[in-house]
């Protein structure tokens, strides 16, 4: 969907534009269900990015230190945690810059992989930059979804990191896409950006052939000792008119409340759905920052009369649009 099409919904009044993207969410998602995923991070820290809004990165004194990969075994045992707490996508998360065939961290990741996707959850893994072999091995491994986020706008992303381009995010999901999986693809709001910043965003990530599987929409919890340590909090309709808006350009998509939900009243919540969210992050951690409680959240979607969705082990890459480049939106040579 080209920006000024964007644009155009968010300047219709909350309500209008709000009954726009539940008309959009039934005729796609008619069924009353909600997916509920958890993260874990299974390498924490020590990363040599300089992402501004990250505790992770070694370039900042965040109180974050860094960690091992966990051992297989406590892996599988948090995954099989999260299946019996109702969990149907279990995500790792690495703080790497990325992952190269060849090397021993690799290997133990697909390894670690093939033993998580046999207890039937779907699988998603965020690893930073991958090649085509990479992601290949990825996929034959029992990868589900590989999760890599623009962040931002193409305009606005060199000044939130420096250390790679917005190209090379593109470039990553262009292979994870290329190799079969399905990509989850969002951005985080409050990098002190402006709303043409989030709308090009969203731009971006509607014009992917083929679009996203899942789109985590991320409100920034500011870590002490980064760089946006003190941006202020995201306005709660602005959440609400961001989420409408990506329910209605990537409609087949699941669009996931992540980081930030902690700060929202069960009220504030429920409008997200109403706008078209049907995927919340769910547990005990969403990385390094807090996430609710299993049962405030279990008691929140029974209150709404939803239920969990099912897994989907069998889930496929969305098909590209052969009327439709095949590549993604591309920003400027220089990033």
């Amino acid at each position: 969907m080209q920006y000024q099409d964007l644009k155009d919904l968010y300047d219709l009044p909350l309500f209008t534009l709000l009954g726009k993207a539940r008309e959009t969410h039934e005729a796609h998602w008619p069924a009353a269900e909600i997916q509920l995923c958890t993260l874990l991070s299974i390498k924490t820290g020590g990363c040599s990015e300089d992402c501004s809004y990250c505790a992770q990165s070694s370039r900042y004194n965040s109180g974050v230190a860094p960690e091992r990969l966990m051992e297989k075994c406590q892996i599988v045992e948090r995954a099989q945690a999260a299946k019996d707490n109702g969990s149907t996508r279990f995500c790792m998360g690495a703080a790497w810059r990325g992952v190269r065939e060849g090397t021993k961290r690799f290997e133990q990741v697909l390894d670690i992989v093939q033993e998580v996707s046999e207890l039937g959850m779907e699988v998603c893994v965020t690893l930073g930059e991958l090649g085509p072999s990479e992601a290949a091995k990825l996929k034959e491994a029992g990868v589900t979804a590989y999760n890599h986020n623009i962040d931002t706008s193409p305009e606005h992303y060199p000044n939130i990191v420096t250390t790679h381009t917005f190209q090379d995010r593109l470039n990553t999901i262009r292979h994870a896409q290329d190799a079969g999986m399905s990509v989850c693809c969002g951005g985080i709001l409050g990098l002190g950006e402006d709303t043409e910043d989030r709308l090009k965003m969203l731009e971006v990530i509607s014009e992917f052939n083929p679009q996203p599987e899942s789109v985590p929409i991320n409100s920034l919890m500011p870590m002490p000792g980064t760089p946006l340590a003190e941006e202020k909090k995201v306005d709660v309709f602005e959440l609400v008119r961001i989420i409408a808006i990506a329910r209605i350009a990537i409609p087949k998509a699941k669009v996931r409340l992540s980081a930030g939900r902690t700060n929202l009243s069960e009220e504030a919540q429920t409008l997200c759905f109403l706008a078209g969210a049907n995927s919340i992050f769910y547990g005990d951690k969403l990385l390094t920052a807090k996430n609710p409680a299993v049962e405030k959240d279990l008691a929140l979607i029974d209150k709404l009369g939803m239920t969990p969705q099912a897994p989907n082990r069998t889930l496929e890459a969305p098909e590209k649009d052969d009327a439709k480049p095949a590549e993604p939106a591309l920003c400027s040579p220089d990033g």
